[in-house]
């Protein structure tokens, strides 16, 4: 698994390597190990500190360690890596000293906000508080937490790109606002902890992604038209198609994850994400071309005539700016690079 992934490892190492020696010896510790998030910066991390020889290690908080072993063996088998068994919400503390924290962990999707909302709420709270606790408890002064732009509410449509500063919010009447009101509560968690007890939380508010480890069964477009294409299609778009969305590759994602923890400015939001917006539409057809040609792409809804796209698309001036990131692998190779990871092996 790790030669599949060697190009992108190399990638990631290439970009951030000035950065690593600032995770000499480091220990850390990951909620959401076992997510889509969690498993690029377990592997990014193991790459880099076998290459880089840094001797630090990872401790790695996860429900079910057995389950991930059995999608990456190798990470879970690495020496540089344990496991800490335990829900976000509750898990006992480990032992020791750490000197970095990093919080990936939430329950999000269309469908359990929708059937739980409560439960999705008080996840993202209660997990980022006692993930905060335990790095006041443990001496870990730098935590980077894994926000959303959930946070923003409903984009406007004549803004193309959403920067940190827009001070719109997810409308508190409407259960479907859970997740990103969660996400809201946590950052102000992570300000009055930086407050009182001189903490130093960076906040990433992630948009859309695509990659290895993406579920392909989950609430992402992306994903769930490749697990179409790859089943020959057709790939269904359940709504008209006309939404704007961008999709920054997993890589690029792990560059940015790892330069923001290690030199963003702390209690400072910065937007993750792409700034190349596609309709949904064409994310489809650009699934299709990658696919093959046969693969046919159907749209569910017609677009309501005067109805404004709806935009989930951030600007990311200030990640760019401010630290030099970049998007460096664009959507068409991003979702080639998906497929080849996602098809089954040819017998």
């Amino acid at each position: 698994m790790r030669n599949a992934l060697a190009q992108d490892l190399d990638h990631v190492l290439e970009h951030t390597r000035p950065i690593w020696e600032g995770l000499r010896g480091a220990r850390l510790f990951l909620t959401g190990a076992t997510g889509f998030f969690g498993s690029w910066l377990l592997e990014t991390f193991v790459w880099a500190n076998d290459a880089l020889k840094l001797e630090a290690s990872v401790t790695a908080l996860s429900r079910d360690p057995e389950a991930f072993a059995r999608k990456a063996r190798h990470l879970v088998s690495h020496p540089a890596i344990s496991f800490w068994q335990g829900d976000m919400r509750t898990f006992p503390f480990p032992h020791g000293n750490f000197t970095h924290i990093i919080h990936a962990a939430a329950d999000s999707g269309q469908h359990i906000t929708a059937t739980y909302p409560i439960a999705v709420f008080d996840g993202i709270v209660s997990g980022t508080q006692r993930t905060l606790e335990f790095a006041r408890q443990c001496g870990a002064r730098r935590m980077l937490f894994t926000s959303s732009g959930a946070v923003y509410g409903a984009q406007p449509p004549e803004m193309t790109h959403m920067p940190e500063g827009y001070a719109g919010a997810p409308a508190p009447h409407d259960f479907h606002s859970a997740y990103g009101e969660g996400k809201r509560a946590a950052e102000t968690l992570c300000a009055l902890y930086a407050k009182q007890h001189g903490l130093e939380p960076v906040i990433a508010r992630c948009f859309a992604f695509v990659g290895p480890y993406l579920p392909l069964d989950a609430h992402f477009a992306a994903g769930n038209f490749i697990r179409d294409a790859l089943a020959g299609g057709p790939i269904i778009v359940r709504g008209d198609g006309t939404p704007y969305r961008s999709y920054l590759y997993a890589a690029d994602l792990a560059i940015w994850l790892w330069t923001l923890l290690l030199r963003a400015e702390p209690s400072r939001p910065y937007n993750v994400g792409s700034e190349e917006e596609v309709t949904v539409a064409t994310l489809a057809e650009r699934v299709a071309e990658v696919c093959g040609p046969s693969v046919e792409v159907r749209i569910a809804q017609r677009p309501e005539p005067g109805k404004p796209p709806a935009r989930y698309v951030p600007s990311t001036v200030r990640a760019r700016t401010e630290l030099m990131l970049a998007q460096h692998i664009g959507l068409s190779e991003a979702i080639r690079r998906t497929v080849a990871w996602a098809r089954p092996p040819r017998r």
